[in-house]
């Protein structure tokens, strides 16, 4: 979210977070930004306005990303059940942030499953009580720039006028565009492109056969598939390839294993590395990962963000819309 923001030349004053691998690397790509490292309901908001020094109704911008985990459909088994995951009632605080801080705009996100929630239509009863109007939808970010099909629930509110969703790119981004040029992975002195595979020699040569360019587990003869998979007809990206002049799957918090999607390499017989997985949600090459963090704890992080592309292009409408209601005579606070 930051990355985006500040692409769309918002100044991030500050920013919260709990989780202490997240807010490590936080802190080494947004050095500038105050991170508060705390739980979002302990956060005083008259107390956090003070140490800002800001005044109800200065700030351009709330943004908030709130746990999306007890939203997400493999949490719900596609909604068949219900998932008391205690965080889902989290973006209620972002409500309460809303209430003391007033910003001229606010902008959420979220897996799709939110958008049919109680808690989601709470909380923009809650907004809208306060003047703002909100617009929400689920989008597609391929379309937006990014080389990866990924739907997010992305939710605008201006406070007292509209603001519609970013510009659509004119052409899709691939695979190709994204990760073709980089050095061999292992050897290129970037600690996300190197960080080293550990796969038995029987599972590297099932690696090794499966199709290249987009090829998947089924194109092989049942007689050569795992045993696993003979039993099982569901989740067919497992052990797939991406595709070259294609956009990405969904880059999850499992893209460090291909066990856990389509997140093999087009051509060489490896799973993508994780400078890949950043450059395909269009992290910028200079993004940061702590020294000796864990290769799962990496995937964890690049893979529940929201793509930086994304949010800028959300952004300058933001940004945009804004300058627009000002204009008009609306008012600030």
């Amino acid at each position: 979210m930051s990355f985006g923001l500040r692409k769309a030349s918002f100044d991030v004053i500050a920013a919260l977070e709990i989780d202490k691998v997240a807010a490590t690397s936080y802190k080494l790509n947004h050095p500038k930004t105050k991170l508060f490292e705390a739980d979002i309901k302990d956060i005083d908001c008259e107390a956090w306005m003070e140490e800002l020094n800001l005044s109800p109704g200065e700030l351009d911008l709330l943004a908030g990303c709130p746990p999306c985990q007890g939203f997400s459909t493999l949490r719900t088994k596609n909604g068949a059940h219900s998932n008391k995951d205690r965080r889902n009632r989290l973006i209620m605080e972002v409500a309460r942030f809303v209430k003391s801080l007033q910003p001229k705009a606010i902008m959420i996100e979220n897996v799709p499953g939110l958008a049919d929630k109680y808690v989601f239509e709470e909380f923009l009863k809650s907004i809208r009580k306060l003047g703002y109007i909100p617009h929400s939808s689920v989008l597609n970010v391929s379309r937006y720039g990014v080389p990866q099909r990924r739907h997010r629930l992305v939710m605008l509110a201006g406070k007292g006028f509209e603001i519609p969703f970013g510009p659509k790119s004119k052409k899709q981004k691939t695979v190709r565009a994204a990760i073709e040029r980089l050095g061999t992975a292992g050897k290129s002195g970037d600690p996300l492109h190197d960080m080293p595979e550990k796969r038995t020699a029987v599972m590297k040569r099932w690696i090794s056969m499966v199709p290249k360019d987009g090829g998947s587990r089924g194109d092989l003869p049942f007689e050569m598939q795992r045993p696993c998979h003979q039993r099982s007809d569901g989740f067919k990206d497992v052990y797939g390839r991406m595709a070259w002049d294609k956009v990405a799957p969904t880059i999850t918090g499992g893209c460090c294993n291909p066990s856990k999607g389509r997140f093999l390499h087009p051509e060489e017989n490896r799973n993508i590395t994780m400078r890949e997985a950043a450059l395909l949600q269009t992290f910028p090459k200079t993004f940061r990962l702590p020294l000796g963090i864990t290769k799962t704890d990496a995937a964890l992080m690049i893979g529940n963000a929201l793509p930086p592309e994304f949010v800028r292009r959300q952004a300058l409408s933001i940004n945009k819309a804004i300058d627009a209601f000002n204009i008009r005579g609306g008012n600030d606070v």
